[in-house]
């Protein structure tokens, strides 16, 4: 992972009750998320990359660009930095159309250092036809696109997302996801995305950092952390694995689709996507069985011949059972008398029956 053009991120922060104490290296573009409980410190890491905690010490350099130096006593305000940052409630101007609201952000840059063009920006969004609306006319979902459309209009070299599909109800995330997953491919800047819910990290983040009481416990790719069982990710009924595939095929006569990865092959419900698009699917380890040799006569699409990398206990009578098809990080989630029969150990050759697979986008 390259850096240099990236994000370097580094912060001290002291407070009565509570230090907020970051050394961290992002990408320079894509989308980045900060997970972790309430209160382990995700958007006081936001509000000191965009300037709005002064008293934090450090170093933030965006892109090459240092805004924060506190070794050379560079401090640069909020006005001075680059970014867009969207709030969990849509704070538009409600005395402005939509068109209004965008063209403020607009208006902010000079010609000559916008990175980000007006019609690029209602395209990526999807608002062309908002145009002329009021805010008090817009959803949820709407109010949100429009929001980000005016972050991005004042052509910023860091995107802040604090939760912002916090407030909204499921249709409206629904309505909204689509258009956040072409901030990850689209953007080329780096998106911090701030949320407590590991199906938008899934969905969303190919990088997150894992934050408590502050601290980044773990950072790396989401692939990877998701699956590692010496961290609460991997734990109990929502622990699962994200596997990046390309479409390979479709049938049309059983409403297929074959999907491959780095190791393997999927047999997912047909997609809309043309064959060679890129799929994101998510498998719940305990959506996951585990046997000696391959089955025959069962209803199930996907058996996969992978390797035990580890087995860790986890709820009572349970053990999460860490899998490796070729390249690609898997997860079972079974019995601890089924990992016995089996004589599961580091190194055994077992095959995954996965029971279902969730595409994520």
């Amino acid at each position: 992972m390259s850096t240099a053009l990236g994000l370097q991120f580094k912060a001290l922060l002291k407070r009565q009750d509570f230090t907020l104490d970051l050394d961290l290296a992002m990408p320079g573009q894509g989308i980045s998320a900060l997970f972790g409980a309430s209160g382990s410190g995700k958007t006081t890491a936001l509000r000191v990359l965009a300037g709005l905690e002064p008293k934090a010490q450090g170093r933030i350099c965006v892109q090459g660009e240092v805004w924060q130096d506190s070794a050379q006593g560079l401090f640069k305000p909020v006005h001075q930095r680059a970014l867009g940052y969207v709030f969990q409630e849509a704070s538009l101007f409600e005395h402005l159309s939509v068109q209004g609201n965008l063209q403020y952000g607009f208006k902010r840059t000079p010609a000559s250092e916008r990175n980000q063009s007006w019609n690029d920006t209602l395209d990526l969004l999807g608002i062309g036809h908002l145009l002329q609306r009021w805010p008090h006319e817009l959803s949820g979902g709407e109010r949100q696109r429009v929001a980000i459309a005016r972050a991005l209009a004042t052509s910023p070299r860091l995107l802040l997302l604090d939760e912002p599909l916090a407030a909204l109800d499921a249709p409206r995330k629904a309505e909204i996801l689509p258009y956040l997953e072409r901030l990850q491919t689209e953007l080329r800047l780096p998106v911090i995305y701030v949320t407590h819910a590991i199906d938008e990290v899934a969905r969303l983040a190919d990088h997150m950092v894992l934050m408590d009481a502050g601290r980044a416990t773990a950072f790396g790719q989401t692939a990877e952390l998701l699956t590692r069982l010496d961290l609460p990710l991997a734990r109990g009924d929502t622990a699962g694995a994200v596997l990046h595939c390309k479409v390979a095929s479709h049938d049309d006569r059983d409403h297929l689709t074959l999907a491959r990865f780095a190791g393997g092959e999927l047999t997912v419900a047909r997609q809309k996507a043309d064959p060679g698009q890129t799929l994101r699917v998510r498998v719940a380890a305990r959506d996951v069985s585990l046997t000696l040799q391959r089955q025959i006569g069962t209803s199930i699409l996907n058996i996969l011949p992978c390797t035990v990398s580890a087995v860790s206990p986890d709820s009572h009578g349970q053990v999460m059972v860490s899998l490796r098809v070729g390249d690609t990080p898997l997860l079972a989630r079974i019995t601890t008398r089924s990992s016995h029969a089996l004589g599961l150990e580091p190194g055994k050759a077992v095959y995954a029956q996965i029971k279902g697979v969730a595409v994520l986008g």
